[in-house]
């Protein structure tokens, strides 16, 4: 397993640039992920990796290497996910990644009930708004809303998820009540928005009576957490864009009202993406579905209430 444990380091070390980062990813220390490189590169008797004090750069064995090594780990992964189809007791780690909204709300509460069900299955959550890189992350999984933009990734579309415009009565009360996407804009409303690095200009697309439209809105806040957002609505500060399930107890308290409601939202796909391997991992294979099922249910419930 020495062998095979500095294969994968390497193959870490090669994909994120950093020995550091490898070391990260892979929970050792750097100096262990120095020595296996190191004795990978005396076991094959070439240089992979060109090391200054501040740069790490493969060589050409190194990238040459770094193709067979990623056919050889995938074999193993495949062989091994043979043998847990076979025993059906699927173990082992998952790391899995969601927005804050959908993970507290939808994916966080159903993950205790899949331990039950896959006791030997170890689920490591990390939430976050901005987008993560499934390879440089280590990731298995990750749910979203929106459309991805990386194709090399492959893709399970669980539900679509309408969407609500709303804000706080004391702001309707202070700014008026938009009746449309013109007037958000005509009347220049504060509108809270999801920002993140590289986020395109804020764009709410809405069902007119002409087709779906999209209104260019601005206002003095942003956040990269949707909760935030959402908490500046409640204090009065403008108007959010939000899937219903993420403020579903605000709507039916009232704490938060509808506007708009003649032009509502586009409905934001919900899905997971997950590497592209010819052979897909049973246990992720089987958390996807797993809550897969529980969200659609969950939106279902959401809908009839």
């Amino acid at each position: 397993m020495a062998y095979l444990d500095n294969i994968r380091t390497f193959v870490r070390v090669y994909e994120l640039g950093s020995m550091s980062a490898a070391a990260r990813d892979q929970r050792i220390s750097a100096a262990v992920a120095s020595a296996r490189i190191s004795q990978l590169e005396e076991h094959l008797t070439v240089r992979l990796f060109q090391r200054t004090t501040r740069t790490l750069k493969a060589t050409e064995q190194g990238n040459i290497f770094y193709r067979g090594a990623c056919k050889i780990l995938e074999a193993v992964d495949e062989a091994e996910a043979e043998i847990s189809d076979v025993t059906q007791t699927p173990r082992g780690s998952l790391y899995i990644a969601a927005p804050l909204g959908i993970g507290r709300r939808l994916i966080a509460p159903a993950i205790p009930k899949f331990k039950d069900q896959y006791p030997l299955i170890d689920i490591r959550l990390r939430l976050s708004d901005r987008k993560l890189d499934l390879a440089a992350e280590g990731l298995d999984a990750s749910f979203f809303l929106g459309v991805p933009e990386d194709s090399t990734l492959r893709i399970r579309k669980i539900a679509d998820c309408p969407r609500v415009l709303c804000a706080a009565p004391d702001y309707i009360a202070r700014r008026g009540h938009p009746d449309s996407g013109e007037a958000l804009v005509r009347d220049k409303h504060d509108c809270l928005n999801l920002r993140y690095p590289g986020a395109p200009e804020f764009q709410w697309p809405l069902q007119t009576a002409d087709g779906v439209q999209k209104f260019s809105v601005r206002g003095p806040f942003e956040s990269d957490d949707g909760d935030v957002l959402t908490n500046w609505a409640l204090d009065g500060l403008g108007i959010i864009l939000k899937p219903v399930f993420d403020v579903a107890d605000h709507l039916t308290s009232g704490a938060l009202v509808p506007v708009a409601e003649s032009e509502p939202p586009v409905p934001i796909q919900m899905a997971c993406l997950y590497m592209h391997r010819r052979r897909q991992d049973p246990k992720t294979r089987l958390l996807i579905d797993f809550i897969s099922e529980r969200i659609i249910s969950d939106l279902t419930k959401l809908q009839t209430t």
